[in-house]
């Protein structure tokens, strides 16, 4: 039995079961966490019920709260003696509710704790509804009237109305809502797409000017002109404000009645509602309705309310771009480093100090990459290139200001050392033969390496792609220096001239997780956002990964003969 037991142990099999058991091991731990940040954040958009209780806060008269339960757990007894809190004799756990009230005009605060002993009478009327609203978060309520232009023309009354009178009522509300939401957008599309276009063309009209001036050519003629086209736009602008004048009228023209928790009744303006529903009187296929179009608000809309309400479409939209201008960067400068080290540079002492150099790189840490961009990229060339190529634009930078560009070349740098040493494994593992089977065939070095040996060694540099990919795009320190915001009014890319703008700052979704998690006024309230904004990056990141690693597959059979 020894002897098997020792031939079992020096043929290697105890480790190898080892090591199955430890990737297993963390398979599983990796798949816990990303069902728990799916299960937490894809959970917030379900629509939840609305209860009403009435609530013994000690030593005071019960009062009356409206709200969703938003989470659950179990405290200590002696917690809450500490706090002042009556607890019975023997009890070790109370169970609590975190409400989300909302209301915070009202209150002052979104959320309160409940223990669930003290809630009396809890119920989920139909009546209650939500909205969710563009400020001051959600309101939760019933609602009891509308008016238009400040003349109420609906009411209902609990005492007299019935069901049919409230339902009627709902309706109308909901077609005032579904008016003011398209008005809305008519207005955005004028404010971001109609007037930021003028805007646009008017800074540019005013750098032309200053451009001709700077140059000494600025004649009465171009004057002349400049002002032609300075005055047709200024038209364009005053004929867009009146239909704006004219739209924010009808856009406020509505207003709801709606009675809160304490019994006071409110006047709140149609316009400031951005959805509204009644989750106690919805069902299933209702719900699931509503979690659809929440889910496609929260990837295709902007942020609002801090960021803490609201879609992260910017985000997105940043982080894959920035994605994409640094691979577009860091792989010819990785692959042309490897192909030096590898087929041209002699081997010897200061080669191999090269590769240990560039082995070191990759292990510094990224916040130094950050702090070199800022210095180097932004500051020096940056400020090197504004005078030369914008001095229209001067004392405000164009390029000496942190921007796309900067946080692109940043990100590659910091990631140049994983495509180089991708690289040259891949050059490494190209038979010999290959090489001089080309060159006796007659073709040179240069065509040699070209089209026989590169195109051979392209599934290595797709993985160095992916392994750039992965590691920049969860990347958050660097880009704080170098080019990353809060909220950008604007995409780096739209219809304005030159259309790809390098220079404007950009939201990331990283950078969203931070400033939501860490940053955010109302914690509560942002603590779901933050998981699926986590496990929106781990989409985003795999996605990127997963078409990098279909393109190098491609390569990998296109090959793989030449490598017999």
């Amino acid at each position: 039995m020894n002897t098997s037991f020792n031939d079992w142990f020096r043929s290697g099999a105890p480790w190898v079961w080892l090591t199955g058991g430890a990737v297993a091991i963390n398979v599983i731990m990796v798949a816990g966490l990303l069902i728990l940040i799916a299960w937490r954040g894809l959970g917030h958009f379900w629509p939840a019920d609305i209860l009403q209780a009435h609530y013994q806060v000690p030593n005071s008269e019960a009062v009356r709260v409206i709200g969703e339960v938003a989470d659950t757990e179990r405290v200590p007894a002696e917690q809450l003696r500490q706090a002042g809190v009556p607890v019975p004799e023997g009890t070790e756990t109370m169970a609590r509710h975190l409400l989300k009230v909302g209301n915070r005009d009202v209150t002052g605060l979104d959320f309160q704790w409940a223990l669930k002993d003290n809630l009396e009478e809890v119920q989920y009327p139909e009546r209650l509804f939500a909205a969710e609203r563009r400020e001051w978060g959600n309101f939760y309520g019933y609602l009891r009237g509308l008016k238009q232009d400040g003349e109420e023309v609906a009411r209902f009354d609990p005492a007299t109305d019935d069901d049919a009178d409230y339902e009627q009522l709902w309706n109308d509300f909901l077609q005032r809502v579904e008016r003011a939401l398209s008005i809305h957008e008519q207005i955005k599309t004028i404010e971001k797409g109609d007037i930021g276009a003028i805007n646009y063309e008017l800074e540019r009209l005013r750098l032309k000017e200053r451009r001709h001036e700077l140059d000494g050519d600025l004649t009465p003629q171009v004057q002349a002109d400049i002002q032609s086209q300075r005055d047709e736009l200024n038209r364009r602008y005053e004929g867009l404000q009146g239909e704006l004048t004219e739209l924010y009228r009808a856009f406020n023209r509505d207003h709801y009645l709606a009675e809160v928790a304490n019994g006071r009744e409110m006047e709140i303006a149609v316009s400031h509602v951005v959805r509204a529903y009644r989750p106690n009187a919805m069902g299933m296929v209702d719900k699931a309705g509503h979690y659809l179009s929440k889910l496609w608000e929260f990837l295709s809309d902007e942020p609002r309310e801090a960021n803490t309400e609201g879609g992260v479409f910017p985000a997105i939209f940043g982080t894959v771009m920035m994605v994409l201008l640094m691979s577009i960067m860091v792989t010819p400068f990785g692959v042309i480093a490897a192909v030096y080290l590898r087929e041209y540079a002699r081997q010897g002492p200061l080669t191999r100090l090269i590769r240990i150099a560039v082995n070191n790189l990759a292990g510094v840490p990224s916040i130094v990459y950050g702090v070199f961009g800022l210095g180097f990229f932004i500051y020096f060339l940056g400020g090197t290139i504004d005078p030369l190529f914008f001095p229209e634009a001067l004392p405000s930078p164009t390029f000496g200001t942190p921007g796309l560009m900067w946080a692109s070349l940043t990100l590659a740098l910091l990631t140049v050392p994983v495509v180089i040493v991708a690289t040259e494994e891949g050059l490494a593992r190209i038979p010999r033969a290959v090489r001089e089977g080309s060159l006796a065939l007659g073709a040179t070095k240069a065509e040699t390496l070209w089209k026989v040996v590169l195109p051979m060694a392209s599934p290595a540099m797709m993985t160095g792609v992916i392994l750039a990919v992965a590691r920049a795009a969860g990347e958050v320190a660097p880009l704080m220096l170098v080019g990353v915001v809060k909220l950008a009014p604007s995409l780096p890319l739209d219809t304005n001239y030159p259309y790809i703008h390098l220079d404007q700052k950009f939201m990331h979704l990283g950078f969203h997780i931070y400033d939501v998690g860490f940053q955010s006024p109302n914690v509560e309230a942002a603590r779901p956002l933050v998981y699926a904004t986590a496990l929106l990056l781990v989409v985003v990141i795999a996605l990127l990964n997963l078409t990098a690693v279909a393109i190098r597959n491609r390569l990998r059979e296109k090959y793989k003969a030449l490598e017999h």
